[in-house]
């Protein structure tokens, strides 16, 4: 599984299934088509409390860098 970050096309990195799993579980999508979640870091402290990878955290909080919000979208390698 890859992400990337929805505005610019960024390579983000790759998660294991796993990875991609806990995501769905812990955030809301909009639709069963979405691809796409927003992420703060008040979402990625969230993730953490529920018991997020580290290596999962570190890659969210790559792609927020300085933003307060990154939509990152995902798509099977």
């Amino acid at each position: 599984m890859n992400l990337y970050v929805q505005e610019t096309g960024e390579y983000v990195g790759g998660i294991s299934e796993s990875q991609f799993q806990f995501l769905v579980e812990q955030l809301e999508e909009e639709t069963l088509e979405d691809r796409d979640y927003a992420i703060t870091p008040m979402t990625v402290d969230f993730l953490a409390t529920q018991g997020a990878d580290p290596d999962l955290l570190d890659l969210l909080r790559q792609a927020l860098g300085d933003r307060n919000e990154v939509n990152v979208r995902w798509s099977r390698s």
